[in-house]
């Protein structure tokens, strides 16, 4: 009895029919048939029945068909376990990572993943936060770096690398600069620079916004850290931006932290598939380079 035996017959039981088994397995429809015979030979009993225009199991190849699928199943988990063991992963590893975000340490983990794989093909995406999720669950990406207001999502593990609160950003001289704090209520006052929906940091402040029932006025949205401080540098309004995003424009705007938005702005890893061998390494290089930062 031979795997590629197994492999011809789990194919035409569930095609149920020889042709589209053949071309399933990429070999002529008497390849299929020839090898189907040896085995119901060897196993001295019909596994299919003919006699009808669609193929149909008999009773002993209903019995079979459980650990036929099984037996395929276990000769590649043999294969996948042999190929992490000598470090020869290899395939595609398609990871996502949010607008306008430039993470050292991401990069840094994608060039140690790849010194280590260098059979695994890498690709990097670029999204707003909600679409980078959905694909990773919907299986187009593996990992994604994201923005978000949430340390959870259905169906998804997540690690969260920063949590940070949300700052108004605003130049010398601004009214609000002299507050230690400043509140939702007071920002209503000021036209407001952010982010566009989809990403992390609006996610929290329209959340903020709706349980204060406060609604400020959205005057320019940019989906970057820097076109938002650039904005707010010159006059245009308040620019709502994370802790560490604030600090790398402290020379020209002055932060200060919006009390009543209590939900903290996380940036984190998403993935959704630890059975792929590519993905776990990725993590494992990702902790590395985000526990050194």
């Amino acid at each position: 009895m031979e795997l590629r035996q197994l492999e011809y017959f789990v194919a035409v039981a569930e095609e149920r029919n020889f042709t589209r088994a053949a071309e399933r397995v990429h070999i002529s429809q008497s390849g299929v048939s020839a090898q189907i015979r040896r085995l119901e030979r060897e196993l001295s009993a019909d596994l299919f029945d003919r006699h009808s225009r669609t193929v149909t199991l008999t009773v002993a190849g209903k019995a079979a068909l459980d650990h036929a699928r099984a037996a395929l199943a276990a000769a590649e988990n043999v294969g996948r376990a042999v190929g992490e063991v000598t470090g020869l992963i290899r395939g595609r590893l398609t990871v996502g990572m949010v607008l306008g975000c430039t993470v050292t340490p991401l990069f840094d983990a994608l060039a140690a993943f790849h010194r280590a794989h260098p059979n695994v093909e890498i690709a990097l995406l670029e999204g707003n936060s909600d679409e980078l999720v959905e694909s990773v669950r919907a299986g187009t990406i593996d990992l994604a770096l994201v923005g978000t207001g949430s340390a959870e999502h259905d169906g998804l593990d997540l690690m969260t690398i920063i949590s940070e609160s949300l700052v108004a950003a605003v130049p010398p001289g601004h009214p609000l600069a002299d507050r230690p704090r400043v509140t939702l209520d007071e920002l209503t006052s000021y036209p407001i620079i952010c982010m566009p929906q989809g990403t992390g940091l609006r996610a929290v402040f329209d959340q903020g916004c709706q349980a204060a029932d406060r609604y400020p006025v959205i005057a320019f949205q940019a989906g970057a850290a820097d076109a938002i401080a650039d904005l707010a540098a010159r006059g245009l309004g308040v620019g709502i931006l994370s802790e560490s995003m604030a600090e790398e424009h402290r020379d020209r705007l002055t932060a200060r932290v919006i009390a009543d938005v209590e939900r903290p702005a996380l940036l984190a890893l998403v993935w959704k598939n630890t059975h792929n061998p590519a993905v776990r390494e990725a993590l494992a290089q990702c902790r590395k380079a985000f526990a050194r930062q």
